[in-house]
């Protein structure tokens, strides 16, 4: 993790000549085809986790979209001090005023969820960079992301290098946790009074195979096709029983009162033998952002949890 800290700071101030691309860039996705005739310089991003990774890039963003969070910007701690200019923050529905009060040279919407419609609007605006086809508004893995971002911007070199190192990192960390080879692993929620989990194509089991973790028969077998995550009774709670149950929270005491009170939750293995793992809100937050920025943070956050958890042993404290 060292290395990629170092890298990151360095792309943050420093752009390589070597690193130049050739226009106009020609990206195909959902909506068509988009091109982008010369290097940005202005780029807005209406992905919910976008901001992160043109931080990474050292771009400093004219517009972003606020997810959730304390800060005004929607910014987490991993990347507010990358911050230095003062974009538009979005929030809500998109604002096309707004957006194009903040003359874009090029919009990313590839982590938005945007409709035609929208993406109609946002073009006549700057081109407009969206998912690719036939992949969930949601259903991105992270170094793809970050790849299609670099790419748009005139960074995809660094964009490589980066996410080059943090491929390294998370392989490193499969290859001195073996166990973890196979077992399953379920990433579930309870919001709003409704359990869910993720499926496959979510952005955090995918970091999680990325180890070696695989989802639950289960779920997969469960989740309509094309669908990021699966929404379940209090009767199906078994619907999440795996090798590691982790459990993202928004940290706050009454969500976690509702998990631990489940009624069916002591029938789970994962209860049962201590494989359960519980993540505050920032945890959640860099997990979920699957992010250059935020991965990091998660990943080694991540790991001792998952180590206590499965180690087969209820007595072994899984911390907080």
């Amino acid at each position: 993790m060292k290395h990629l800290k170092l890298v990151l700071a360095t792309l943050v101030i420093m752009v390589s000549p070597a690193f130049a691309q050739e226009y106009p860039v020609t990206i195909e996705h959902r909506f068509g085809t988009t091109v982008i005739e010369a290097a940005p310089t202005r780029v807005a991003s209406v992905d919910y986790n976008g901001a992160d990774n043109l931080l990474a890039l050292g771009i400093q963003p004219v517009a972003i979209r606020y997810w959730y969070g304390d800060a005004e910007n929607g910014l987490w701690p991993w990347a507010q001090s990358l911050l230095s200019s003062d974009p538009e923050v979005l929030r809500g529905d998109l604002n096309f005023e707004q957006i194009a009060a903040s003359e874009p040279d090029v919009i990313l919407a590839i982590w938005s969820g945007i409709t035609p419609d929208e993406y109609d609007q946002l073009s006549k605006i700057a081109p407009v960079v969206a998912v690719p086809k036939g992949v969930g508004d949601y259903a991105l893995p992270w170094d793809q992301l970050a790849l299609i971002a670099g790419e748009a911007t005139g960074k995809l070199g660094e964009a490589e290098t980066l996410v080059a190192d943090l491929r390294a990192d998370i392989a490193a960390m499969a290859a001195r946790n073996p166990e973890w080879q196979g077992l399953t692993a379920a990433v579930a929620y309870y919001w709003n009074d409704m359990l869910g989990v993720y499926a496959g194509n979510d952005i955090r089991p995918l970091l999680l195979s990325n180890l070696g973790f695989r989802v639950p028969d289960q779920v997969t077998e469960a989740t309509p096709s094309g669908e990021f995550a699966l929404t379940f009774s209090e009767e199906e709670l078994d619907i999440i029983d795996a090798d590691v149950l982790i459990w993202v929270t928004n940290g706050n005491q009454d969500q976690r009162n509702k998990i631990e009170g489940l009624a069916l939750r002591p029938a789970l293995t994962a209860f049962q033998e201590g494989r359960e793992v519980f993540t505050d809100d920032v945890l959640t937050a860099a997990f979920s952002h699957g992010s250059l920025l935020s991965l990091p943070f998660a990943l080694a956050q991540l790991e001792p949890k998952i180590n206590a958890a499965i180690d087969g042993d209820t007595a072994t404290e899984v911390s907080e």
